[in-house]
């Protein structure tokens, strides 16, 4: 299986804007530039995409996982924060916290769930940061 997705730059990067478009089209033409990467620019940036590809893709892995001991999540709710050392333009951390609503399912099962999934999503096999997981059952 193979996934596109396309970005183009033109102008400097400080003054310079860019396109994404992902091959789903759910992402068409949207706009990334500087000041939406280091300041509080209104279009994505590719440090808040990789954040969501690592929340979409752990939730999508922790279902798997719960499904091997019997269980279903009611709900599963992640958010990630990337971040990026701006001094040396290196991604060092991916911070997950869930809220998992999953009935049937005590504590412990729930936090090996957790962090298997943390440790196998095919997103975070390919980050080569700290990955931090913060897991609550509700």
């Amino acid at each position: 299986m193979k996934r596109k997705a396309n970005a183009v730059w033109s102008g400097s990067l400080m003054e310079g804007e860019g396109t994404i478009t992902t091959q789903s089209k759910v992402l068409e033409n949207n706009k990334y530039c500087f000041n939406s990467r280091f300041g509080e620019g209104k279009s994505t940036n590719p440090d808040e995409l990789l954040a969501a590809a690592h929340a979409g893709c752990f939730a999508m892995a922790l279902s798997l996982f719960l499904s091997e001991v019997g269980v279903t999540a009611k709900s599963l709710n992640v958010t990630n924060e990337i971040t990026l050392d701006v001094d040396s333009l290196e991604l060092t951390k991916s911070h997950l916290t869930l809220k998992a609503l999953i009935p049937g399912i005590d504590q412990e099962t729930f936090l090996d769930c957790a962090h298997k999934a943390k440790d196998n999503c095919p997103v975070s096999k390919a980050l080569d940061l700290e990955i931090i997981l913060d897991a609550e059952l509700l």
